[in-house]
């Protein structure tokens, strides 16, 4: 058993979705966790019931959207391993700080004091700019492991990194092994300048 948590990088939830589907058919039983901007914030890119319907559907069952819910994790409810997919830069920040205050810190916190694995998928404007400190600590870290990662937009959004989300199952079966997927930075098809 698996937690998957989602966080308000509402653009890439189509690419999380279908992590969390690939995980499920390869037989992994998944407890969803959602950020509170994931799992109450309508944007251009759907309406959050939806959202929280979706995860529901795919999972099997309805995901974590509080603490409360989220603090057994660890030595209570042993998880195998934690995917934040996506992970924003907030929540990045707040990984790198030790902040817990919200159901996708506290699963992380939780699932970490055990020395479990926790796989993180960024997706967020800035990367190479504000959260960049935040990636080099967590990169530190112990039983941290990067889904690989690139500029997505280079010349529109210089400081943009996203995590490439079909490499999340991959990524999953390196960080049970202790191992983190190489090459961590990966080049993706983008606009070219003008």
């Amino acid at each position: 058993m698996i937690g998957f948590a989602i966080c308000g990088s509402f653009c890439t939830f189509d690419k999380a979705f279908d992590a969390m589907r690939k995980l499920v058919a390869e037989g992994w039983e998944i407890v969803p966790i959602m950020s509170v901007a994931a799992a109450t914030t309508d944007t251009r890119f759907g309406r959050a019931a939806d959202h929280v319907r979706t995860v529901t559907e795919i999972c099997g069952r309805s995901p974590v959207l509080d603490i409360v819910g989220a603090e057994p994790f660890g030595p209570k409810t042993r998880l195998e391993a934690v995917i934040i997919a996506p992970c924003t830069g907030n929540t990045l920040g707040k990984l790198a700080a030790g902040i817990t205050d919200g159901p996708v810190t506290m699963t992380a916190k939780a699932h970490l004091r055990s020395d479990g694995p926790l796989v993180i998928a960024v997706s967020t404007n800035d990367a190479l700019s504000a959260n960049l400190t935040s990636i080099a600590r967590l990169l530190e870290r112990k039983n941290i492991y990067f889904v690989p990662f690139g500029q997505d937009d280079p010349f529109g959004k210089p400081h943009s990194l996203v995590a490439d989300f079909t490499l999340v199952p991959e990524t999953l079966k390196y960080a049970l092994q202790g191992k983190q997927i190489q090459p961590l930075l990966i080049k993706h098809e983008s606009p070219k300048s003008a």
